[in-house]
């Protein structure tokens, strides 16, 4: 299976879902707790309805973003807090329910997990990803 990640950091709007579009995307999955953006167009509701638009599904996955205090070790630069406050989310059970529903999802049709940061290095999609992925094809789309 074949997942792409992008991240929409420093993107517009446009550019974002032409970026999908043009990798074959056909749904974005959502894996930030808090889908809010100061990004125009990037906030849940206007994001799915750029995508809706476009023919791109939108499914929110709450329970895989990262919370509060791996968030802001990411905007340090501080990857191994980032990924033991990670590791910890990933423990939980809703968090397990939520990965195995992002690995269904994601065997439907082409999908893209999606998050702020433009380089995958410094995200939890990645660490998502490895954790529960083996066999997973990982291609990560820039804008």
């Amino acid at each position: 299976m074949k997942v792409y990640t992008i991240g929409y950091e420093g993107a517009t709007s446009a550019d974002f879902v032409a970026a999908l579009t043009t990798a074959g995307v056909e749904r974005v999955i959502d894996v930030r707790a808090l889908p809010l953006s100061r990004r125009p167009g990037f906030s849940k509701t206007p994001l799915a309805g750029a995508l809706k638009e476009a023919g791109i599904d939108y499914v929110h996955l709450k329970a895989l973003g990262t919370p509060k205090p791996g968030r802001d070790a990411a905007k340090k630069g501080d990857l191994a807090t980032l990924r033991a406050v990670y590791d910890a989310q990933l423990e939980l059970p809703e968090a397990q329910v939520a990965a195995a529903k992002m690995l269904a999802l994601a065997a439907e049709m082409p999908s893209a997990l999606v998050c702020y940061e433009r380089d995958p290095c410094h995200c939890h999609r990645t660490l998502l990803l490895a954790a529960v992925g083996e066999g997973i094809e990982v291609v990560d789309l820039f804008v």
